[in-house]
């Protein structure tokens, strides 16, 4: 009995010290207040304190499938991760004077160039996607396509979620008095400001909410995913995809999304698009509900109405258990299979819409 009581209270004083930790370190975001929980509350998105999917979703992630991730991830093998750092292009920021201009940061990272405006998405340039350095999968590249403090201006930065690998503290750090605005779904301006980013600076929204800046238009968009960066914010912020309408061009972002029947209901409303940025990796049977396969990213792009498409959320960090080019390989069968036109650069290559030739290359073969 008296030893049974002794690990109670040493696993309760470790919890209560995760808790304060959590709270008190930056890196894992501000923690919504209960008048601006009041306020999400008028979400219909928003269900007994937590944001909820359109459509029931479940991930398979109870003690014994966590018990049998852990255990596969600690087996070696499957080629999880390329043999050597990938190579990463320069890049060059264009004189405004062109059509739209997309480069990859790896992941789903992007710097657009689009109607004059400079606009990153999602931008995770740290090298792990975790709150400590220590744990976690690091980039798959030695350096990235531009040093953060040779970023020019950035104009917006759209955000769709507040997961590590998509919202990185350390990063904000860096770009957060080189940006205009952020535009985030419900909740996550928490966070920003939590790292010292000014309440004028960013803007929330709901899923079909529309935004214009300028001559631009951006709609937030549902996904089917989830959020949180600790043990106690669960589904307390909005995740998202984002249409991005330009003067010229019209751009769709995944996110992170299950497959879903968003993509039609997007595409009927805001479709066709010329490009779509499709999250493509990541993906296990376990949270099948919400990481597509890549042929339902092939799927996701025919719903939405797209031209040509970009496979993301890979070709940066191991999350999942496939080997590091499954995505793209499979991607690129079912795209050759369903007649779509698949772009596929390098971390760094700027992808010009105006061109009738996108790159094609076959780059992680030859590694």
């Amino acid at each position: 009995m008296y030893i049974a009581l002794i690990v109670i209270l040493i696993l309760a004083a470790l919890i209560l010290f995760s808790i304060i930790f959590m709270q008190a370190a930056p890196v894992f975001g501000g923690t919504i207040s209960k008048k601006r929980r009041g306020e999400l509350n008028r979400s219909k998105n928003f269900a007994d304190g937590k944001f909820v999917n359109q459509i029931p979703t479940f991930m398979n992630m109870g003690l014994k499938e966590n018990i049998s991730t852990l255990r596969d991830f600690m087996k070696k093998g499957g080629h999880r991760e390329p043999d050597a750092p990938i190579p990463v292009e320069t890049y060059v920021l264009g004189n405004g004077e062109g059509g739209t201009r997309i480069t990859w940061f790896g992941h789903s990272a992007f710097l657009m160039e689009l109607d004059g405006k400079v606009i990153l998405i999602d931008p995770m340039f740290g090298n792990v996607p975790s709150p400590f350095p220590m744990i976690g999968g690091r980039r798959y590249s030695s350096r990235l396509p531009i040093e953060i403090k040779d970023l020019p201006k950035i104009d917006i930065v759209l955000l769709s979620h507040n997961h590590y690998d998509h919202l990185d503290y350390g990063t904000i750090l860096k770009i957060k008095n080189k940006v205009d605005q952020f535009i985030t779904p419900l909740g996550v301006g928490t966070n920003l400001e939590k790292w010292g980013v000014t309440k004028e600076k960013i803007s929330e929204h709901d899923w079909w909410d529309e935004v214009k800046v300028d001559n631009l238009k951006f709609v937030c968009t549902p996904a089917r995913h989830f959020s949180g960066r600790s043990l106690l914010d669960r589904n307390s912020s909005l995740w998202c995809s984002w249409v991005i309408n330009g003067q010229n061009s019209k751009i769709f972002f995944s996110g992170d999304s299950g497959y879903a029947p968003h993509f039609k209901e997007v595409g009927e409303k805001y479709g066709p698009f010329d490009v779509t940025l499709m999250e493509c990796g990541q993906y296990d049977k376990r949270w099948a509900a919400i990481h597509m396969v890549p042929e339902e990213s092939v799927q996701a792009h025919l719903d939405v109405k797209g031209k040509v498409m970009i496979p993301i959320h890979w070709g940066a960090f191991t999350l999942a258990l496939h080997s590091w080019t499954d995505p793209v390989e499979r991607a690129s069968k079912a795209a050759k299979e369903r007649g779509v036109v698949l772009a596929t650069p390098r971390i760094g290559e700027t992808v010009e819409l105006d061109s009738f030739e996108y790159p094609s290359s076959f780059w992680w073969r030859v590694l």
